[in-house]
């Protein structure tokens, strides 16, 4: 029987990259960003490539009303959701505690844990009516450490990381499987969105090294749903060579 994923933020990098991968793995998607002329773009692609089947739900995930609308409007034949993957996100600027960009702390407080809190929270009575399912929480390694700079975004990301392991103490009984990977530096247009659109600045970020790219994360996600029934992969870190932690990464000069 076909399997059903529905991917947060899959207009671009690891939502993007995760479509790919489980269309070629015979799933159908349901695929939700705010931009939907991308969504609609990356469905036409995958039904071409892999004749995927995909449901397009274009919100943004830190509309509460919005999210909840289009899961209860879901057609009940693409109800019985298989997987969650929560990978809608972002960092918005990056500057001292002092002199932070509150707006910037409300759009990232908003999108990474309340967003990810609505979604999952429409998501996983599906699931548990459906009787089974996995949420794959995208984190980041500002999720395990703090870096200069980073504080509120930071501190969204451990906000996932603590939610990851309480999803799964809370989900283990219907069972629900629920797993979280944290990358590191991953080239993505995490760094564009995080300087407003400043790309030369963004691109400062990859320098001199040799970065994760979004393939990486979609291909731990497919190892992560690859395994058997009895297997959860609670938590997975993953980084470029080069950055053996959050504030270090070593440049070629």
């Amino acid at each position: 029987m076909t399997k059903t994923a529905l991917i947060t933020g899959a207009s671009a990098g690891i939502g993007e990259a995760t479509a790919h991968l489980l269309a070629a793995s015979g799933y159908r998607l349901i695929l939700n960003a705010r931009r939907v002329e991308r969504i609609q773009k990356l469905s036409e692609v995958l039904f071409k490539t892999h004749g995927t089947q995909c449901l397009l739900v274009p919100f943004d995930v830190r509309h509460r009303n919005k999210v909840e609308q289009a899961i209860s409007q879901l057609p009940q034949n693409w109800k019985a959701i298989d997987v969650l993957v929560n990978n809608a996100g972002l960092a918005s600027g990056l500057a001292p505690i002092e002199s932070g960009d509150v707006d910037d702390w409300e759009v990232m407080i908003d999108t990474n844990i309340k967003g990810l809190l609505f979604v999952s929270r429409q998501v996983i009575p599906l699931m548990i009516n459906h009787g089974s399912g996995h949420i794959i929480n995208i984190g980041s390694i500002a999720g395990k450490e703090v870096y200069a700079n980073g504080n509120v975004y930071c501190s969204t990301k451990h906000a996932v990381d603590a939610l990851n392991r309480a999803m799964r103490i809370d989900l283990a009984k219907y069972p629900i499987k629920v797993s979280a990977v944290h990358p590191g530096a991953v080239e993505t247009e995490f760094s564009i969105v995080r300087f407003k659109g400043d790309a030369e600045r963004a691109k400062k970020v990859y320098e001199g090294f040799e970065n994760l790219v979004a393939a990486d994360i979609a291909d731990a996600i497919g190892y992560i749903l690859s395994r058997p029934p009895h297997v959860n992969i609670n938590d997975l870190i993953i980084m470029p060579t080069a950055q053996p932690c959050a504030g270090v990464i070593h440049r070629k000069s």
